[in-house]
């Protein structure tokens, strides 16, 4: 499904199925020279069980053209345009990583139109180490090699998400090739880095929240420990927030490595 958002196509992917005005609607949001493939078996799931799904290519990435985001507040308008032109009320935002701050922007801008947020794998500050913003720009083979290194608490995914036996981190490294080539005019993979270094918002942004939060978060993630998602937490608490918080076994790619935990979170929150 394409619709125009700041007049360009931006890509929606409904998870097999047609959307549905009468349905609520949840969006999902990629992190750095990611998709919306990330998602595959959590939106699938949630087409086929009641919900309208969006999981989107953010522009500038893949099937979405337009201009890449250059920071988190831009990306949290393109959120703002896509409910516009789906004709969207109200929606639940799920993030993962970079997406997860995009998600906690745009749920702070745009108030009770969020219903629920999810952020996977989220750290505020999202802060990039100088030598890997550096690579991701001059060497973004290596850099990427380095991240799919660090992400991952297993080389071989669970038989829910890519079936029995995936090469997880040369899925990654694919994908994440892919999506670097898509858009010849921009390094999206230095470019969504220095989104996620600069954004300083965060724990204002919890304080205007008006939604539920979930925090979806890997036990060993090495890219956003669970200690780094503590600022927002603690702001959440601060503010009154109605917080909740699950730990996963596993890494930052945690929708492929703990896929059905995962999705077992999202589902429950949602459902509530």
């Amino acid at each position: 499904m394409e619709l125009t958002v700041n007049g360009h196509p931006l890509y929606c992917y409904t998870g097999g199925k047609p959307f549905r005005a009468d349905q609520p609607t949840v969006v999902f949001i990629h992190g750095v020279l990611n998709d919306h493939s990330v998602w595959i078996l959590q939106s699938r799931y949630l087409a086929h069980h009641g919900w309208n799904v969006l999981a989107i290519d953010l522009p500038g990435h893949c099937r979405s053209a337009g201009e890449a985001p250059a920071s988190v507040e831009e990306a949290a308008e393109v959120i703002a345009g896509l409910l516009d032109a789906a004709g969207v009320q109200t929606a639940a935002l799920v993030g993962h990583s970079w997406g997860s701050l995009i998600a906690l922007e745009a749920a702070a801008r745009l108030g009770p139109r969020i219903s629920h947020l999810v952020l996977v794998g989220c750290a505020y500050p999202m802060k990039v180490s100088p030598a890997l913003l550096q690579s991701s720009l001059e060497t973004p083979e290596k850099a990427l090699r380095m991240i799919n290194v660090f992400s991952r608490s297993t080389l071989s995914a669970p038989p829910s998400v890519l079936g029995p036996g995936t090469w997880v981190f040369g899925s990654g490294m694919a994908l994440g090739r892919r999506v670097l080539r898509s858009n010849p005019e921009v390094n999206v993979f230095h470019r969504g880095f220095q989104a996620c270094d600069r954004y300083a918002n965060g724990e204002a942004a919890m304080a205007q929240l008006s939604c539920p939060v979930l925090f979806v978060l890997g036990s060993v993630d090495q890219m956003t420990p669970p200690k780094a998602a503590q600022s927002l937490i603690q702001a959440g608490q601060a503010h009154g927030k109605t917080l909740r918080r699950v730990d996963v076994p596993v890494g930052h790619h945690q929708m492929s490595e703990a896929p059905d935990a995962t999705l077992a979170a999202i589902r429950d929150f949602l459902t509530a």
